[in-house]
């Protein structure tokens, strides 16, 4: 059977009226864009390594595989294989299940972003409202994973986090209903659709710059990686997680970057669009680009103190971000 047989069935899954065949589609859906945006994590976790070490004139990963490359298999399994520990005064239920239920988050966000004008697991109206829904619930999750340590520091770290999260959300959501007006809805199908001419980036710069730097902050990414603060908070909520759950923590902050970079892509360049390539490639290639500038950041900005985050957020994104809708409405509405 071909290639392209086998994504036909696959595609005719996805939108069949048959239950079952439709639930076994999705499964498989899920799996397979889970092993690939493992791939990415893994390869990613490697590129930052490498490029934060240039950066400071140093290696970085050199002896384990061409280039180092093997050295993040090598420390994966290395922090799979020692023991799974839990604090005696932790919350056992609510410590384990916390990024557990973060990675099923992530899950269920890669089951609502296309990839392609057919390859998408289910494609809902209100599609990019419900990314911000389940968005929503992060700062909850990284609460009670903080708080269900017992330990003070990680306390703080997931206060901050509330507090940083919330305050960068509300000028997402305003970029969000912005995007929503041009495309005259929240299907994500439809605002690819509508950037066949011109990307939105070209359309609303002011959005893009706000949406890029909320996603920064829901990322939890420099300069607001305030939760892993190691120079005052040790590790943050992580500081009591044992290796294989650090492990696992590792896997889904690189995990949720793609998803921000596929996202970013999708809202305001165009999503899959592009010549000679497949469709899904064009969106992957796009990710990783947005991904990789991403780390750049990371490489030469430093940690922002919680006040600053918070007076950027409140007193000057948000007011942005209403700019930003009011004129919208004024040259699309």
């Amino acid at each position: 059977m071909s290639i392209n047989s086998i994504y036909g069935l696959f595609v005719s899954g996805l939108s069949s009226s048959n239950p079952l065949t439709f639930l076994v589609s999705v499964v498989a859906y899920a799996i397979i864009i889970m092993v690939i945006m493992s791939v990415f994590a893994y390869l990613f976790g490697w590129v930052e390594r490498k490029l934060i070490a240039k950066a400071q004139y140093r290696h970085g990963p050199t002896y384990v595989g061409k280039f180092g490359i093997l050295q993040n298999l090598a420390d994966l399994i290395k922090l799979i294989a020692k023991e799974k520990m839990v604090p005696s005064n932790a919350n056992r239920i609510l410590f384990a299940l916390a990024p557990q239920i973060l990675v099923a988050m992530a899950t269920l966000l890669i089951l609502l972003l296309p990839f392609s004008p057919t390859l998408q697991a289910t494609n809902l109206g209100v599609g990019l409202l419900a990314i911000f829904v389940i968005l929503g619930f992060t700062p909850i999750l990284l609460f009670i994973a903080a708080f269900s340590s017992g330990n003070k520091f990680a306390d703080i770290s997931g206060q901050r986090s509330v507090l940083l999260l919330i305050s960068y959300e509300l000028p997402m959501m305003l970029v969000i209903a912005s995007v929503a007006l041009i495309a005259n809805g929240y299907n994500l199908q439809h605002i690819i659709a509508g950037q066949s001419k011109f990307a939105y980036a070209f359309i609303m710069p002011i959005g893009l710059f706000i949406f890029f730097v909320t996603m920064l902050a829901e990322l939890e990414r420099t300069p607001f990686d305030l939760r892993e603060a190691d120079s005052e908070l040790i590790a943050g909520w992580l500081t009591d997680m044992s290796a294989p759950y650090y492990a696992l923590s590792l896997l889904l902050d690189y995990t949720r970057m793609f998803l921000g970079g596929l996202l970013i892509a999708i809202l305001f360049f165009g999503g899959w669009s592009g010549p000679l390539l497949p469709p899904a490639a064009w969106l992957v290639i796009k990710a990783f680009l947005i991904a990789l500038f991403i780390i750049i950041i990371r490489v030469t900005l430093v940690r922002m103190r919680i006040d600053r985050v918070l007076r950027f957020g409140w007193a000057w994104l948000i007011p942005l971000a209403l700019i930003n809708l009011v004129l919208t409405y004024v040259l699309f509405g």
